[in-house]
């Protein structure tokens, strides 16, 4: 056989392509990533915004270990936001609007600026394979193209359904057709696949809408970007957000025309995204709801373009426009684009390795929304884990799988593989058992060093990255050496703060782990304070305030680590094992978890099931 004329080629140019190709070009591969359409690529199908709860995490990961989604958001953010800033470190997450236009673009530049990677616009119609093992694709006008490995991330392309009421179109994405050729050759091959919906809001013009009449929600003073290569000052123009809401007429209004919806009119039998329903969904399941929030948000500097954020619907046009116009505020908007439900072909998750490789065909990866996820976060961090393992394999080397201890993206991914999904999967700070341990201030701290092992970041960023450790590491050194003698002075800045004043000196350290105190305290108390950057101040406040949150949690990843360990031989037999219900026995038998860990996070799996397990398999 001739040479493969790729490493990898990766079909999709959305957030989970972007970072596959991105990630293997980075290890010095030569990619192909194909597209239906070029100007395409990074699109914002639905909201136009990147991160959130849980999902800045993500995107702070993805960054960490080299991505690009980090740098592209904040290039084109319109809008920055700390989420849960007055709640703990654990649950804060970065969320920012984005300018739908430029974003595409920037990613779009990147990809062809990355070395060894090429673009082609073109349809993947079925997979070559040889020998057992993936070989290529073949497309719809080029023809077969042969590598090493093929990475799939479609997106709601394959057997993508639009639904505006009644009425229904094949597409992917609205304007862009649905693939339908290559679920088929995979359904042929015996891949499983099912069937979600998702869905998005009607885009208003926003010179019809009456500002004065929402309240404005403007964005935080700072900027943090989520990349520490980018700048820290926003790149375009900020803008505000406002916050609207449904009313009991608007409520009437969808009740009255359920039948007409494409949901609940019958038209639609996929399952949903349950933590980001329709607007019709909401009214039907919280009956007694007198309103719901609805953000009215702005797409892009060019344009005035504004994003109804809780109105996403699948009902017809006309419906559409008088349930905007009831919301006060927008009675005489104007809408650019219907909002629509879509059904999408899915791969059903559990027929992948933890390296996102198809268990039938060695050599196919498979990443994004396709794995049944749903959010551009979700897809980016699947699509940068499956070109990392894309490229390993084709090197004859282990894939790699972050531990559910490590990253949110080892939570996600472990999540798909293990348990599967019966519904699109959102990533959400509840899903992570040591959400304390893997914040977003210490993403690079957790996943640099492994990025540079991997080649998925260069020197000079690890040289950085580097840096800042050690600014942390001296002012946690710092606040430890550093006293502050009790007597009047120190105990009138005390005072002001509403703390005790010292009955003897005390360290910085030993300062800032009183709960009322924080950094802008200890600067009064010792003026080198004031000259510690801002960044190296929060990180080392979440070190002292947390440090004994943060060793109980680390004690507790020790012990699942035991678990993990604990091999479950294949092919065990559950039943009649004492102390194991009936439930609990169905639930081990059909997930087959391969080790104590993944046994211990099946539902209803308690610890005395878990000790009758470690005692029998022991016994072997």
């Amino acid at each position: 056989m001739n040479a493969p004329e790729y490493d990898i080629i990766v079909v999709g140019g959305g957030h989970a392509g972007i970072e596959a190709a991105a990630a293997a070009s980075r290890m010095q591969c030569r990619v192909l990533l194909v597209t239906l359409k070029l100007d395409q690529i990074g699109a914002l199908s639905c909201n136009p915004a990147i991160g959130g709860v849980g999902k800045g995490q993500l995107v702070k990961e993805i960054d960490a270990l080299g991505g690009l989604m980090g740098e592209l958001a904040d290039a084109a953010c319109l809008q920055y936001r700390r989420l849960n800033r007055s709640r703990g470190a654990a649950v804060q997450s970065t969320r920012m609007q984005v300018d739908l236009e430029e974003y595409p673009r920037l990613a779009q530049a990147r990809l062809r600026a990355l070395p060894g990677l090429d673009l082609a616009e073109d349809e993947a119609v079925d997979l070559l394979a040889e020998q057992g093992r993936v070989a290529g694709v073949r497309l719809a006008r080029a023809g077969a193209v042969t590598a090493r490995a093929v990475v799939l991330a479609a997106g709601t392309f394959f057997h993508g359904l639009i639904h505006i009421g009644f009425e229904q179109q094949r597409s992917g994405r609205l304007g862009d057709p649905a693939s339908d050729r290559l679920p088929d050759a995979l359904a042929a091959l015996g891949v499983k696949l099912g069937r979600f919906k998702t869905g998005t809001t009607p885009r208003l013009d926003g010179r019809s809408i009456d500002f004065d009449r929402l309240t404005e929600q403007p964005g935080d003073p700072v900027f943090d970007p989520y990349s520490n290569r980018s700048p820290r000052e926003p790149r375009l123009a900020q803008r505000p957000c406002y916050l609207g809401r449904t009313n009991l007429r608007t409520h009437e209004l969808i009740r009255a025309n359920l039948s007409r919806s494409a949901l609940y009119g019958g038209q639609i039998t996929a399952t949903g995204v349950r933590y980001c329903p329709s607007v019709e969904d909401k009214i039907v399941k919280f009956p007694d709801q007198d309103h719901h929030h609805v953000f009215v948000e702005p797409e892009t500097l060019s344009t005035e373009r504004y994003y109804p954020n809780g109105l996403s619907n699948s009902l017809p046009a006309d419906v559409q426009l008088e349930v905007v116009r009831s919301v006060a505020g927008l009675e005489r908007a104007v809408i650019v684009q219907n909002g629509y439900g879509i059904e999408h072909d899915y791969l059903l998750p559990t027929q992948l390795s933890a390296g996102l490789e198809s268990a039938l065909l060695p050599g196919l990866f498979c990443a994004g929304q396709l794995n049944g996820t749903t959010g551009y976060e979700e897809a980016a961090a699947q699509g940068l884990m499956a070109g990392l393992n894309a490229v390993r394999r084709i090197r004859g080397e282990a894939a790699v799988a972050l531990k559910r201890s490590e990253a949110y993206i080892g939570v996600l991914i472990d999540d798909l593989v293990f348990k599967g999904t019966n519904e699109p999967y959102r990533m959400f700070t509840s899903r992570v058992e040591y959400r304390l341990l893997l914040r977003e201030d210490n993403a690079e701290e957790r996943l640099t060093p492994l990025a540079r092992q991997l080649g998925l970041v260069d020197e000079k960023t690890h040289a950085d990255f580097q840096r800042r450790e050690e600014a942390l590491k001296q002012e946690l050194l710092r606040l430890r050496q550093t006293r502050i003698a009790a007597g009047s002075a120190s105990a009138a800045v005390l005072a002001r703060f509403s703390s005790a004043p010292l009955s003897e000196s005390a360290t910085l350290e030993e300062l800032l782990r009183r709960p009322e105190l924080e950094y802008a305290a200890l600067a009064e108390l010792d003026p080198a304070t004031a000259q510690v950057p801002r960044l190296v101040q929060e990180r080392a406040e979440v070190a002292v305030k947390y440090e004994g949150y943060l060793k109980r949690q680390a004690a507790q990843v020790e012990d699942l680590e035991f678990l993990e360990q604990v091999r479950v031989p294949e092919g065990f037999v559950y039943q009649g094992l004492p102390g194991l219900s009936r439930e609990v026995v169905e639930k081990l038998t059909a997930l087959k978890p391969q080790n104590l860990g993944q046994a211990s996070r099946i539902s209803g799996v308690t610890p005395a099931a878990l000790s009758q397990l470690l005692y029998r398999i022991k016994k072997g």
